[in-house]
Protein backbone atom coordinates (compact mmCIF):
# COMPACT_ATOMS: atom_id res chain seq x y z
CA UNK A 1 0.00 0.00 0.00
CA UNK A 2 1.26 3.57 -0.88
CA UNK A 3 1.73 6.60 1.38
CA UNK A 4 -1.13 8.58 0.32
CA UNK A 5 -3.43 5.04 0.79
CA UNK A 6 -2.09 4.49 3.93
CA UNK A 7 -2.76 7.94 4.81
CA UNK A 8 -6.70 7.92 3.89
CA UNK A 9 -6.56 4.50 5.31
CA UNK A 10 -6.06 6.23 8.37
CA UNK A 11 -7.71 9.55 8.47
CA UNK A 12 -10.66 8.88 6.02
CA UNK A 13 -13.13 11.67 6.59
CA UNK A 14 -10.66 13.93 8.64
CA UNK A 15 -9.33 14.82 4.96
CA UNK A 16 -11.11 17.53 3.94
CA UNK A 17 -9.67 17.91 0.16
CA UNK A 18 -6.99 15.96 -1.49
CA UNK A 19 -5.55 17.61 -4.40
CA UNK A 20 -3.18 15.92 -7.43
CA UNK A 21 -0.63 18.32 -8.33
CA UNK A 22 0.94 15.55 -10.86
CA UNK A 23 1.96 12.07 -9.83
CA UNK A 24 4.65 13.09 -7.56
CA UNK A 25 2.96 15.78 -5.77
CA UNK A 26 0.03 15.68 -3.91
CA UNK A 27 -1.92 18.33 -1.41
CA UNK A 28 -3.75 17.08 1.67
CA UNK A 29 -5.86 19.87 3.28
CA UNK A 30 -6.80 19.39 7.25
CA UNK A 31 -8.67 20.96 9.75
CA UNK A 32 -6.04 22.43 12.43
CA UNK A 33 -7.22 20.04 15.11
CA UNK A 34 -6.11 17.31 13.39
CA UNK A 35 -2.31 18.79 12.53
CA UNK A 36 -0.94 16.71 15.63
CA UNK A 37 -2.33 13.69 14.59
CA UNK A 38 -1.64 13.77 11.00
CA UNK A 39 2.03 14.94 11.68
CA UNK A 40 2.57 11.92 13.75
CA UNK A 41 1.46 9.51 11.84
CA UNK A 42 3.00 10.49 8.56
CA UNK A 43 6.55 11.18 10.49
CA UNK A 44 6.55 7.85 11.93
CA UNK A 45 6.03 5.87 7.96
CA UNK A 46 9.34 4.66 6.44
CA UNK A 47 11.33 6.76 4.67
CA UNK A 48 9.40 10.62 5.19
CA UNK A 49 11.38 13.76 5.83
CA UNK A 50 10.33 16.80 6.77
CA UNK A 51 11.34 18.99 4.45
CA UNK A 52 9.78 22.44 5.29
CA UNK A 53 6.49 24.44 5.82
CA UNK A 54 5.15 27.71 3.92
CA UNK A 55 2.94 30.41 5.39
CA UNK A 56 0.93 32.25 3.31
CA UNK A 57 -1.10 35.67 4.09
CA UNK A 58 -4.41 35.10 1.91
CA UNK A 59 -5.78 38.39 3.61
CA UNK A 60 -8.74 36.62 4.76
CA UNK A 61 -7.01 33.79 6.33
CA UNK A 62 -3.43 32.25 7.17
CA UNK A 63 -3.21 29.32 5.04
CA UNK A 64 -0.05 26.74 6.48
CA UNK A 65 1.51 24.40 4.29
CA UNK A 66 3.60 21.21 5.67
CA UNK A 67 5.95 19.49 3.07
CA UNK A 68 7.05 15.35 3.45
CA UNK A 69 8.98 13.68 0.80
CA UNK A 70 8.40 10.62 1.13
CA UNK A 71 11.89 9.30 -0.98
CA UNK A 72 11.22 5.41 -1.91
CA UNK A 73 8.22 5.99 -3.65
CA UNK A 74 9.62 9.61 -4.97
CA UNK A 75 6.57 11.45 -3.72
CA UNK A 76 5.96 15.01 -2.04
CA UNK A 77 2.88 15.17 0.70
CA UNK A 78 2.43 18.85 1.43
CA UNK A 79 -0.24 18.61 4.13
CA UNK A 80 -2.41 22.15 4.29
CA UNK A 81 -4.36 24.06 7.35
CA UNK A 82 -6.10 27.34 7.47
CA UNK A 83 -6.38 29.16 10.55
CA UNK A 84 -7.88 32.98 11.46
CA UNK A 85 -6.01 35.67 10.17
CA UNK A 86 -7.30 38.03 13.30
CA UNK A 87 -5.75 35.21 15.79
CA UNK A 88 -3.49 33.01 13.48
CA UNK A 89 -2.38 30.14 16.07
CA UNK A 90 -1.66 26.49 15.99
CA UNK A 91 -0.46 23.90 17.37
CA UNK A 92 3.47 23.54 17.30
CA UNK A 93 5.03 20.57 15.43
CA UNK A 94 8.08 21.00 16.62
CA UNK A 95 7.79 18.57 19.68
CA UNK A 96 7.08 15.93 17.15
CA UNK A 97 9.67 17.22 14.48
CA UNK A 98 12.68 18.72 16.20
CA UNK A 99 13.58 20.43 12.78
CA UNK A 100 10.34 22.30 12.50
CA UNK A 101 11.68 24.68 15.01
CA UNK A 102 13.16 27.37 13.19
CA UNK A 103 10.93 27.26 10.02
CA UNK A 104 7.88 27.62 12.63
CA UNK A 105 9.71 30.61 14.35
CA UNK A 106 10.64 32.03 10.85
CA UNK A 107 6.75 32.29 10.27
CA UNK A 108 6.04 33.59 13.59
CA UNK A 109 8.15 36.63 12.95
CA UNK A 110 7.50 37.42 9.75
CA UNK A 111 3.12 36.62 9.39
CA UNK A 112 2.94 36.58 13.31
CA UNK A 113 1.77 33.11 13.22
CA UNK A 114 1.62 31.98 16.75
CA UNK A 115 2.81 28.35 17.48
CA UNK A 116 1.23 27.15 20.69
CA UNK A 117 3.66 24.77 22.84
CA UNK A 118 6.80 25.55 20.37
CA UNK A 119 9.84 25.71 22.65
CA UNK A 120 11.41 28.69 21.76
CA UNK A 121 8.57 30.82 20.21
CA UNK A 122 10.98 34.20 19.56
CA UNK A 123 12.27 36.49 16.81
CA UNK A 124 14.44 34.62 14.65
CA UNK A 125 15.99 37.19 12.08
CA UNK A 126 15.34 40.68 12.52
CA UNK A 127 15.88 42.14 16.04
CA UNK A 128 15.09 45.36 14.66
CA UNK A 129 11.52 44.89 13.74
CA UNK A 130 8.67 46.76 15.69
CA UNK A 131 6.80 44.79 17.57
CA UNK A 132 3.19 43.89 15.71
CA UNK A 133 5.04 44.67 12.49
CA UNK A 134 5.36 41.14 10.52
CA UNK A 135 6.60 41.72 6.52
CA UNK A 136 4.71 39.03 4.66
CA UNK A 137 1.76 40.00 5.88
CA UNK A 138 -0.29 41.53 2.74
CA UNK A 139 -0.73 44.47 4.41
CA UNK A 140 2.74 45.61 5.78
CA UNK A 141 3.34 48.36 4.68
CA UNK A 142 0.20 49.56 6.61
CA UNK A 143 1.55 47.94 9.62
CA UNK A 144 4.63 50.47 9.17
CA UNK A 145 2.42 53.27 9.35
CA UNK A 146 0.31 53.06 11.73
Amino acid sequence: MGTLEKIKERFGNKIKKIFMHNEKRAYIEIDKNHLLDFTEFIFSLPGVRFVTASGVDNLDNMEIIYHFSFDPEDLMVSIKTFIDRNNPEIESISNIIKGAQNIEREMYELLGIKFKNHPKLTRFLIDELPEGVYPLRKNAERQVEQ
